[in-house]
This record gives C-alpha cells, structure tokens and sequence, in this order.
C-alpha cells in the first residue's frame, strides 16, 4: 500500500533506509554567540568623530582584510556588493589542497554555511507565516506533531522565541536532530523568554514550515510498522528542503541547493591551519540538522540571496526584510558604526580535530552586503572571524 502524505521525491525505500542521527553531525563544534568567550585578533580599532556619516573605504577594507587573513588560513572567499553589484573580491589559496582535488577558491565554490542557515531558515518560515496570517506571537504548540508529547511551557513558546533563541530551551550542545527536539519538547522548558542560542530552535522550524504550509498535517500518522519518527522526520526534511528551494532559493536564481556536496558544482572541504598537506574533511550530508545548519551555498549563491530578501521584492518585501534584521530573526549581531547599523549572521562548524568551515554574512549600511568563506581555523589560536571583519570595517570608514 502506498503511503499518503509523501513528497513525490521521497520513495518508501528511501525512508526505510533513513537514519535520524548518523554519526558524522554528532560531537560537533559551532560557533559561541558570546563576545565573552570569542578569541579576538588584536585590531586597535580606531575612534573618530565624523562630521556626516562616513562611507567605506573598499579598497582600504579589503587590503587590511587580506592582510589579516592571508598567512593565517588554508583558504578564504570574500565578496562585497553594492546594490547587488559586485564591487571587491578576494580569492585566496585552497578550497582543496594539493592532497585533495587540488582546487583554488571562485565566488562558484560551495561550502557549508552553518549557521548562517538559520537566516535563511528565519526569511522562509516569516514567508510561511505571513502567507497564512499567522502572527510571530502565536505559539507554536498548535503546530508540533500532535503525537509529540509537550512538557511544561510548550504552550507559552512562539515563533518569535524560536527566531530569536528565547524559547527556553537549553541542551547544552549542537544537536538538533528529529528524536532529540521530540525529547526536549517533551521535556519542556522553564524560562521561555530567556536566551540561549541553540541549534534546535531553528530545527524546530524546519519541522513547523511543511506543517504550516499544508504540505503535512500535524495529525499525520504513517501506517507502518516502522519508527513514526523515521517517518517525520524524512517527511518534513524533504517538504522543508522543496519549500526553500521553491521559495527562497528559486527566486534568487540559486538552483539545485543542498544539504550534502554535488557533482555538479565545486565543494570546499575544512582543514586544520596549517594544513600541513593533510586531507580535508567533507562534512557529508547534514539533513538531519537542517533548519538551524546544513545548507551549502557558494558566496555567488548566499549573496544572490541576501540581494533579493534586501531590495528585490522577490521573496519578501524590502520593508520586512528590514524588520528581520531590527529583529534579531535569525541575526546574531546588530551594531551601530559611525555609517550606520551593520547587522551579521556567523556560522562555524568544526569536527572537534581542528577542521573548520566557518562563514560570515553582514549586512552592511549604504545598500552593501558582504560574505566570507573560510576553510580552516584562523591561526592557531582560531580567532574569531566576525569579530576581524567588524573591527576591520570600523578602521576603514572614511569622510
């Protein structure tokens, strides 16, 4: 008997062969959203008056950028755009070394973005919401699996807790796979509205999008004599992965985007600094964390979508867009700088043997937007990549 409530993509054999939480996304190192706990490269940022708002000096930023960065990674892609337009870019060393593919870096080279995923998590679900009129106060109890049983406080968490890290929840870890978010729900939470980053609040969302949208309802029982879990959860990923590509992807031009690396496009592996010509590390297939990581992009692709949530009116309104960043909607940072408020996503993502993928989108005043990719730690001490760029874009306004 064929089973209802199957994307057309998914076959039976491909559920059956499912596996909730491989090993490879397990003991994983992501980034700390703690100014506290970051290891900061020594930039005396400069502190001036202006008489009006400053501008960027591009070629200033970018020099000192490079200089910063080029004896301290394997590799590193930097893109900056104006307007959608790309204005500078830097290309350093390898995607893949000379004990790999032997591959240099081109703004066409996917990587994983991490948590940069929960940005574009975070534009998807607001188009979800907003096409259902749906409110990012409404509480999300009404939209969990109804076989997932809720702990105390379930019923007080909204979408608004969920896209900025104030749900409540605390694990302690990265993990954000299907059975261990069942778990927590049914553990419930004690501080709804306190924060705590955490990779399952955005995990969450990729479970609460296909139900929201009506592609599954949150009754939904699988006449099987399997796992209903392996079921949810392969279900949900593939209505999840279809929804953005059809309405945050495809908009931007970005096609075929995924959790694992394709034949079709290049693919950056993570190294230790200095690489020491050691084999990189494929991060493999990183579905069973989508929502809150897992998305592979080039800085082409990343920064083609960042333009069309920004000012092309193709996926969200430029107003909205606006009130994703002022709110915090999958954003760590929002900044004010002499030209302006600068808002930025971080995303870090480490095998715990020093290989590293780690990439940084901002937002930056003046219509400009500006992404980087970089392969390894950031020296020896592994520095703290977000915190070079901001420093790094202080020191180079100029009247």
């Amino acid at each position: 008997m064929k089973i209802a409530n199957l994307p057309a993509e998914l076959t039976e054999a491909e559920i059956a062969a499912h596996v909730i939480a491989p090993e490879h996304v397990k003991n994983i190192q992501i980034e700390e959203v703690d100014e506290s706990k970051q290891v900061r490269y020594d930039i005396p940022v400069v502190t001036r008056q202006f008489a009006i708002p400053p501008k960027l000096n591009v070629d200033a930023f970018g020099k000192a950028i490079h200089n910063t960065l080029k004896d301290s990674v394997t590799g590193y892609m930097f893109e900056l755009r104006q307007n959608g337009n790309l204005i500078y870019n830097l290309i350093w060393n390898w995607a893949q070394t000379p004990a790999d593919l032997r591959q240099g870096w081109s703004e066409d080279t996917r990587m994983h973005v991490a948590s940069v995923s929960k940005f574009l998590t975070a534009v998807g679900l607001v188009k979800v919401l907003d096409s259902k009129n749906i409110s990012y106060d409404s509480k999300i109890i009404n939209y969990l699996p109804t076989y997932w049983s809720k702990g105390n406080n379930i019923d007080k968490i909204t979408f608004r807790h969920l896209l900025t890290h104030r749900s409540g929840f605390s694990t302690g870890g990265s993990a954000s796979d299907y059975t261990f978010m069942k778990s927590k729900v049914a553990a419930g939470v004690t501080q709804v509205g306190s924060y705590d980053y955490e990779n399952m609040n955005f995990g969450l969302c990729r479970i609460l999008i296909p139900i929201i949208n009506g592609n599954l309802s949150k009754d939904a029982q699988f006449p099987t004599s399997s796992s209903q879990d392996v079921y949810w959860d392969a279900v949900t990923l593939s209505y999840y992965k279809s929804y953005m590509q059809a309405n945050v992807f495809t908009p931007a031009g970005v096609n075929n985007v995924d959790f694992k690396p394709i034949s079709s496009t290049k693919n950056a592996l993570a190294y230790q600094f200095p690489h020491n010509n050691n084999k990189g590390w494929d991060s493999g297939d990183l579905a069973s964390v989508a929502g809150g990581a897992g998305w592979r992009l080039s800085t082409k692709e990343l920064l083609n979508v960042m333009d069309h949530v920004r000012r092309r009116n193709t996926i969200i309104a430029p107003q909205k867009a606006q009130y994703i960043l002022d709110n915090y909607f999958g954003i760590d940072e929002v900044a004010n700088t002499p030209a302006g408020t600068i808002y930025s996503k971080n995303g870090y993502w480490g095998n715990g043997d020093g290989k590293t993928e780690q990439c940084v989108a901002y937002f930056l005043p003046n219509d400009m937007e500006l992404v980087v990719f970089v392969n390894s730690p950031i020296g020896q001490s592994n520095f703290f990549l977000r915190g070079i760029l901001k420093d790094t874009f202080v020191n180079a306004l100029s009247s």
